[in-house]
């Protein structure tokens, strides 16, 4: 059963890029950064990173089902870490409406896009749905067994995962930026 009518999913779609700008601009202007909250931000920001690069140095895209590594956990880790990451912004930007814009987003942009992604991923795999039964969405569970995939830094640069570290870099970047033109 979908959450999201098919007509929103795609108006979704089409206002991601936009919506995520608007999303970005909107940090840019309202952030309001310390040092105290950059330090209290910087570990969920690296955690989501690590997520990241692990998930992407597993992820076969259309290729195979990917059940290893941090997909034995949690079947959405791209998208958690990326979670995780964008909390630790918000936490190092130190203001409540970024936090209620990034929710928002979330809820609103990541859901549908991840409800499109699973709908795709049941067309091409059979066993996804055996899979989904066994490992939630974005709450961790512990698997019964460990599927004995590897990492792999090939795949992680197929997945052009350094450019999430490279955005989250220059996020942070600017936070501090503006934390030390702050304090002059």
């Amino acid at each position: 059963m979908a959450l999201f009518p098919k007509p929103w999913a795609d108006a979704v779609q089409r206002w991601r890029v936009p919506s995520g700008i608007a999303l970005a601009a909107a940090f840019v202007l309202l952030a309001d950064p310390v040092p105290p909250t950059l330090l209290l931000g910087l570990p969920f920001c690296l955690l989501g990173l690590g997520l990241r690069a692990w998930a992407a140095g597993h992820l076969r895209k259309d290729e195979a089902l990917t059940t290893g590594g941090p997909y034995a956990f949690v079947r959405n880790p791209l998208y958690l870490g990326s979670l995780t990451a964008a909390l630790g912004c918000v936490i190092a930007a130190a203001r409540a409406e970024i936090a209620l814009l990034a929710g928002a987003y979330f809820l609103l942009v990541y859901l549908p896009v991840v409800e499109q992604e699973e709908q795709h991923l049941r067309e091409l795999f059979p066993d996804y749905d055996d899979y989904a039964r066994r490992v939630r969405a974005f709450l961790p569970t512990l698997p019964e067994r460990m599927p004995p995939e590897t990492f792999s830094f090939r795949l992680y640069a197929r997945n052009r995962e350094q450019r999430a570290l490279y955005g989250f870099a220059a996020v942070y970047g600017f936070l501090i930026l503006k934390s030390l033109w702050r304090g002059m």
